[in-house]
């Protein structure tokens, strides 16, 4: 298993991850809980790996809470993830913030899979919120397990 660095997002990351971004999440912007979150302007963290990004996490924080908007693993299985999120809980953790939190959709058994084996805890539920964000972003009305694609979770990790 390669080494890999996680380092804070800087202004010459952004190209990069415009495009990532647009590749994995279907344009250059993502909707949450009715919020438009634009990933390239958010502050976060890439994971380096022999010289290449090999993964990003963006946030929106407030003084209450740390969001993880975006989550995106290059090698899965390596423990990028885990290191892009404790990165996060670190930055929560110093800003003051009571929470750190995600929201994923019903069918991404991944990411509860992910989120949950990490402490985090379902929070709250949004039934056919995502029928109000297909009318501003294309979604498939089906997930990659054939689960329809209709609610949104909202898991957290409470802070102390």
């Amino acid at each position: 298993m390669a080494e890999f660095t996680i380092r804070s997002i800087r202004a010459e990351d952004h190209k990069w991850i415009r495009r990532l971004i647009r590749e994995r999440w279907a344009g250059e912007f993502v909707i949450v809980h009715g919020t438009t979150f634009h990933p390239a302007q958010l502050p976060g963290f890439l994971a380096e790996a022999a010289g290449r990004n090999a993964g990003l996490l963006t946030c929106a924080v407030t003084p209450e809470a740390c969001e993880i908007v975006t989550l995106d693993s290059l090698s899965p299985g390596r423990g990028i993830g885990t290191a892009l999120v404790d990165a996060a809980r670190e930055l929560a953790a110093r800003k003051g913030c009571r929470r750190l939190f995600a929201v994923t959709t019903n069918d991404n058994l991944h990411a509860l899979r992910f989120y949950q084996r990490r402490g985090f805890v379902l929070a709250a539920l949004r039934p056919n919120a995502v029928d109000q964000t297909r009318k501003r972003k294309p979604i498939p009305l089906r997930g990659e397990n054939g689960i329809p694609i209709r609610d949104e979770l909202e898991l957290e990790l409470l802070l102390e």
